[in-house]
Formats: structure tokens, C-alpha cells, sequence
């Protein structure tokens, strides 16, 4: 991709890894002409409002789930399971119809209400073992010591599943950073599209700007990556205490 990207002739370099020759052309196309900054802005004000809030509010979740007894509790797990299995595309008339009803189509706010809706019960679940695997003896000698509940959240209980809410914050910001039919169904004008949307804008009816292509694919990496640098370390050591303990 990265190599197509650089090639002068990406559309006619055959079956090689070496470029022809190397040109910084496709980029600055991208960025100037194609206005790919403004679609990177737009996902990563997306991507950050969706993992915030889903840390957030699945966290608490995981903790009422996980530590507190309540009517239909079990049910309420039940129906995060089955939430997981609807597919997104039987989603996009109705969540149309009601962002319409609510005057949030064409927001960046609407987007990312919509994108919360699909991370939050695979958070809420994945969170919940994280939560559970932490012994309430360690919440009761905070208590022992005079913490309060909120300095006992803070302070005991969120660095323990701290690797947890880094790997479902991966899950979530993939999905909010990759998606493309909601973000192309609610967002009208060109200025709010996000990177998945405007990478379309190389694609014509009968041909494609193959050098521009992949050098928008490219800029779109690395966000991504540079996110797995920051995290990776939580995230390994999340998937793994969630294999063992969920």
C-alpha cells in the first residue's frame, strides 16, 4: 500500500514491492486537493468522543453488572448477547428514521451516538469479567481504611481493570475509525465526512486514482498505529487477564 502510494505509475507497477520511482505527489494531492485533513479531523473527533464515552459508561456498567444484585440482572446480560448479533446493516433504516426524528443526521454528535450503541454491550460484557475477577476483599479493606466509594473507584478498583478498558478502547476506536455505511448514510455534507467516506472520493464510475487511493489508505494507518504504540502494553496484558479470568 505504502509503496503504491510513493510510485509515480501506481496504477500500472505490476506485481512488485519497488516502486518505479519515488514521488511525494499522491500525499500532497490527498491533502490539498482531496481535503482528506478535514476527514481525518472529523473521524478523530469521532473515534476520541466514541472511546471516551464507552470507557466511561461501560465501566460503570461493568461495576453495577458485576458487583451490585438487582432485578432481571441476568436478563440485562442476556440482552447485551443478543444485541451482539444483530447485524449492522438491518440497523441503518430505523437508526436513520430516529436520528432524522432527533434532528441528528448530518452531526458528528449523531455519528458517534450511533457508534456507542454497537461498542457499548461487547464493552459492558468484556468489562464485567474484568470487574468480577477483582476480589471484593481488596474493595473491603479500602472500606476498612475509611476510602469512600468514589476514592475506592479511583483509587483501587479502576487500575486494576485499567487493561481491560484499554482493550475494549481498541475495539471501539477501530470501530468508530473503520466504519462506513452509517457514517455514509447520516452525513450529508463533505465537510463532516470521515475517512471511510472520503476515501470514495478517488473512486470513479469506470476508474480509480490508484496513487491517491492507496495514499489516503495509508495516512488512514496511521492513527491506528500510532494508537497500538501508546496502548500496546495495556492491551496485551488486557487480553490475556481476560482469557483467564473473564
Amino acid at each position: 500500500m505504502f509503496s503504491s502510494a510513493v510510485d509515480v505509475d501506481a496504477a500500472h507497477r505490476g506485481a512488485t514491492l519497488i516502486p518505479t520511482d519515488l514521488t511525494l505527489d499522491h500525499f500532497v494531492r490527498v491533502l490539498d486537493v482531496g481535503g482528506f485533513g478535514q476527514f481525518m479531523r472529523n473521524s478523530a473527533i469521532v473515534a476520541v468522543g466514541t472511546v471516551l464515552i464507552s470507557a466511561a459508561v461501560a465501566l460503570l456498567a461493568a461495576v453495577a453488572v458485576a458487583r451490585f444484585a438487582f432485578t432481571f440482572r441476568k436478563a440485562v446480560l442476556v440482552l447485551i448477547l443478543i444485541v451482539q448479533m444483530v447485524p449492522l446493516e438491518a440497523l441503518v433504516i430505523p437508526l436513520f428514521l430516529q436520528a432524522k426524528n432527533l434532528q441528528m443526521l448530518n452531526s458528528l454528535l449523531g455519528l458517534v451516538i450511533v457508534y456507542l450503541a454497537f461498542s457499548l454491550p461487547f464493552a459492558v460484557w468484556m468489562l464485567r469479567g474484568f470487574v468480577a475477577a477483582v476480589p471484593k476483599e481488596v474493595e473491603e479493606a479500602a472500606y476498612m481504611d475509611g476510602a469512600s466509594w468514589g476514592r475506592m473507584f479511583w483509587a483501587v478498583l479502576l487500575p486494576l481493570v485499567a487493561p481491560g478498558v484499554v482493550a475494549t478502547s481498541v475495539f471501539s476506536f477501530i470501530t468508530a475509525w473503520n466504519e462506513f455505511i452509517f457514517a455514509l448514510t447520516f452525513l450529508q455534507d463533505a465537510d463532516k465526512y470521515t475517512v471511510a467516506v472520503g476515501l470514495q472520493r478517488f473512486f470513479g464510475q469506470n476508474t480509480a486514482d490508484w496513487g491517491a487511493v492507496m495514499a489516503a489508505s495509508s495516512l488512514i494507518t496511521v492513527p491506528v498505529v500510532i494508537f497500538f504504540v501508546v496502548v500496546q502494553r495495556r492491551l496485551a496484558s488486557g487480553l490475556t487477564a481476560g482469557a483467564v479470568k473473564g
